[in-house]
């Protein structure tokens, strides 16, 4: 039986203060962190651009036609 090890390479918080919203990403590996200012407009967007990604990196098979 295969085992399989998962490894945290990058934490991504998104993180609200008085209206302002803050990305912050965390290098684990490597010890570092960066952040940058989003506005509200993309936070409000975040759904909608994280379901594209995944539809982009996992495509639906194509459909078999009978």
């Amino acid at each position: 039986m295969e085992t399989s090890t998962r490894t945290l390479i990058f934490a991504a918080e998104l993180v609200e203060e008085n209206g302002t919203y803050t990305l912050l990403v965390e290098d684990v590996q490597r010890g570092g962190v960066q952040t940058t200012p989003v506005p509200k407009a993309m936070v409000d967007k975040l759904p909608t651009f994280l379901s594209a990604l995944a539809d982009k990196l996992n495509p639906a098979p194509p459909r078999r036609r009978w």
